[in-house]
C-alpha cells in the first residue's frame, strides 16, 4: 500500500457493488453475484453501499483484503469469466437484468480482454492497400476531433485536423467562467482506452479536463496533424474530381483550399453561444458578455450584476459570482430539474484511487456502473407511457414516482424560503429537458440576502440594465448570458455544398448580430 492509504481503508472507501465485481474475476466466485445478492440503489440516497448492510459491506471488504493478499503471494490466478459469468457480474452491478440487446454494446464498452477492443483493424490487404489512398479533413480538435484522429492513425488513413482555436480541447479550452466543471462522473467522462485513475475531483473542473484532452493529444502524437487557428469556411464536394475541396482561412488571413477523399465534422454542440432574442441586446453601455466567453478582465467584486438563464453554465458560475457581487440578479425563464449528486465538488480519496489503480477490474466494473445508471438505467423512469392519463407534469407511473422524490428533495432544501419554492419545481416531466447537478449549492446562492431570483419575464435590456413584464427596470454594472449555444446548428460556422453544388447549411443561419456580438 501506499504511504497515504491502508489497503483497509481504501476498502472502506469502494463502490460495493464494483468492488463485488471484481472478487468474482479474483476468486471466480460467481455465487457472490446471485440473484439474492443483487444491490438495491436509491435514487436519492447514496450509492457507494450498494444498499448493502454494514455487515455484508464488511464481509465483501474482507473477502476482497484475502483475494488482494493471496494474489500478492503469488497464488495461481482464477480462469478468466465466460460471458455468460461476464452478464451475470452486469446485471448484479446494474441491480436489474439489462435487456439481451444492449450486451453486444456492453461487452465493448467493458473492454475486458484487457487491450482497446475499438481499434479498427485494416490488417486486410485490401483496406491496407486502401487506407493511404483515403486522406480525411477532421473539423475540430475537441473531444471527439481528436478521437477520429487517434482512429485513423492506428488504420494507417492519412488526416489533417482543422482547429480554430490555437489548442485542442474544444470546449473545455473556450468555457473558462467560474466553476466551470463537468457534469458527468470524471470516471466516465473519458477515452475507455485512456482511463484517468488520478482524476482529482468526482466531477472535475474545466482546467482539469483540458489538461487531460492535451495529454492525450500528446500521447497520441496528433499535434503534427493539427493546423491550429484555422477556420473552416466551405467544404465544397467536386464531383468531377470526386474529393471534397475545403477552403480555410488562418489566423494571417492567408485562405487556401485542402482536398480530402473525407470530411468528418467534430464541431460539437458547445462553443457556438445563443444570445436570446430579447429586445435591446447590445444595447447595455456596461460589460456585457456570454459565459462561453467569459471576461476576465472584468472584476465583479462589488457590483451589480445580472445573469440571465439558469441553465448548466449559469448553475456553475452564478453561485460563485453570489460569492462577490455586492448584489447578483438572477433572471429565470423555466426553472431546472435538480439531480441529487452529494458528491459534486468532492475530491476523489486517497483510496478511491488507490482501488481504480490497483485492483483488477475494478475500474472496468466502476466505469460500468457509471454508464449504466447515467444511461439506459434510467430509460425506464422517462419512457413515455402511451397508457399514462395522470398529471401532465409526467409521462408514466415510475416518471411521476421520480418526480415526487426530486420535488420533496428541492422543497427540503427551501424549507425556510417559501417564497422560492414555487419557482424552484419544473412543470414539466424529469427528463424533458437537461437536469443538473445537485449537491445543495445553487439553492444555498438563491437563498443569500445579495441574490434576488426573478421569473417575471424580460421585455427589453436597456443601456443601464433590464426592464420586466411587470414594469419593474433595475440597473446593472454588468450582464452575463448564461443562455446556452446553438446546439443544435452544427455546421452553422461554415457553408456545405453537396453533389451538384447544392447547399447543404447556410454559414449565418441565425441573427447575424447577434452572433457578433459574442465573438467580437
Amino acid at each position: 500500500m501506499s504511504d497515504t492509504v491502508s489497503l483497509d481503508q481504501a476498502l472502506s472507501e469502494a463502490h460495493m457493488p464494483s468492488l463485488v465485481a471484481a472478487l468474482v474475476h479474483l476468486t471466480g466466485d460467481t455465487s457472490l453475484v446471485a440473484r439474492d445478492n443483487w444491490p438495491v440503489y436509491d435514487p436519492f440516497g447514496e450509492a457507494r453501499s450498494g444498499g448493502f448492510s454494514e455487515e455484508r459491506q464488511a464481509e465483501i471488504q474482507a473477502l476482497a483484503k484475502a483475494a488482494l493478499e493471496a494474489r500478492a503471494a503469488g497464488g495461481p490466478p482464477p480462469a478468466p469469466l465466460t460471458e455468460a459469468q461476464v452478464r451475470q457480474v452486469m446485471d448484479f452491478v446494474a441491480g436489474a437484468e439489462i435487456p439481451e440487446h444492449y450486451a453486444p454494446f456492453l461487452m465493448e464498452e467493458l473492454q475486458l480482454p484487457g487491450h482497446d477492443t475499438k481499434t479498427p483493424d485494416w490488417s486486410a490487404p485490401k483496406l491496407k492497400s486502401a487506407a493511404p489512398k483515403l486522406p480525411v479533413l477532421i473539423v475540430g480538435a475537441g473531444m471527439s476531433g481528436l478521437l477520429a484522429g487517434i482512429r485513423l492513425k492506428q488504420a494507417g488513413v492519412p488526416f489533417t485536423i482543422v482547429e480554430k482555436n490555437p489548442e485542442v480541447g474544444g470546449t473545455w479550452y473556450e468555457n473558462q467562467y467560474p466553476d466551470c466543471r463537468v457534469d458527468n462522473p470524471s470516471h466516465l467522462y473519458s477515452y475507455s482506452f485512456e482511463p484517468n485513475h488520478d482524476w482529482p475531483n468526482h466531477f472535475s473542473p474545466q482546467p482539469v479536463l483540458l489538461a487531460y484532452f492535451q495529454r492525450v493529444a500528446d500521447k497520441h502524437g496528433l499535434r503534427a496533424h493539427i493546423r491550429f487557428e484555422t477556420q473552416v469556411e466551405e467544404c465544397a464536394w467536386d464531383d468531377a474530381a470526386d474529393v471534397w475541396r475545403v477552403r480555410v482561412r488562418d489566423k494571417a488571413g492567408k485562405v487556401e483550399t485542402l482536398t480530402a477523399k473525407a470530411v468528418i465534422s467534430a464541431v460539437g454542440q458547445l462553443n457556438q453561444p445563443r444570445l436570446p432574442d430579447i429586445p435591446g441586446v447590445g444595447d447595455f453601455k456596461g460589460p456585457a458578455f456570454h459565459s462561453a466567453r467569459w471576461r476576465h478582465d472584468v472584476g465583479l467584486h462589488g457590483k451589480r450584476v445580472a445573469v440571465i438563464g439558469t441553465g448548466a453554465s449559469a448553475f456553475q458560475f452564478a453561485p460563485q459570482v453570489a460569492k462577490e457581487a455586492a448584489r447578483l440578479t438572477i433572471f429565470q425563464r423555466t426553472p431546472p430539474w435538480l439531480a441529487p449528486t452529494k458528491d459534486y465538488h468532492d475530491p476523489v480519496t486517497a483510496g478511491e484511487k488507490w482501488l481504480l489503480e490497483h485492483v483488477p477490474y475494478y475500474e472496468k466494473w466502476y466505469r460500468f456502473w457509471l454508464f449504466w445508471m447515467l444511461t439506459d438505467g434510467v430509460y425506464e423512469a422517462v419512457k413515455s407511457d402511451p397508457a399514462w392519463n395522470g398529471s401532465p407534469d409526467a409521462v408514466s407511473p415510475a416518471n411521476a414516482m421520480l418526480r415526487d422524490g426530486l420535488a420533496f428533495m428541492i422543497s427540503q432544501q427551501a424549507q425556510d424560503r417559501p417564497d422560492l419554492l414555487p419557482h424552484l419545481v419544473p412543470a414539466y416531466p424529469f427528463g424533458g429537458k437537461r437536469a443538473l447537478r445537485d449537491d445543495g449549492v445553487w439553492i444555498a446562492a438563491l437563498k443569500r440576502d445579495n441574490v434576488e431570483l426573478v421569473t417575471d419575464p424580460i421585455t427589453r435590456i436597456t443601456e443601464t440594465g433590464i426592464d420586466t413584464k411587470d414594469g419593474t427596470h433595475r440597473d446593472f454594472d454588468a450582464i452575463i448570458y448564461g443562455t446556452g449555444f446553438t446546439a443544435s446548428q452544427f455546421l452553422r460556422t461554415f457553408k456545405v455544398k453537396g453533389r451538384g453544388g447544392r447547399e447543404l447549411h447556410d454559414q449565418w443561419a441565425g441573427d447575424a448580430r447577434a452572433y457578433l456580438a459574442v465573438t467580437t
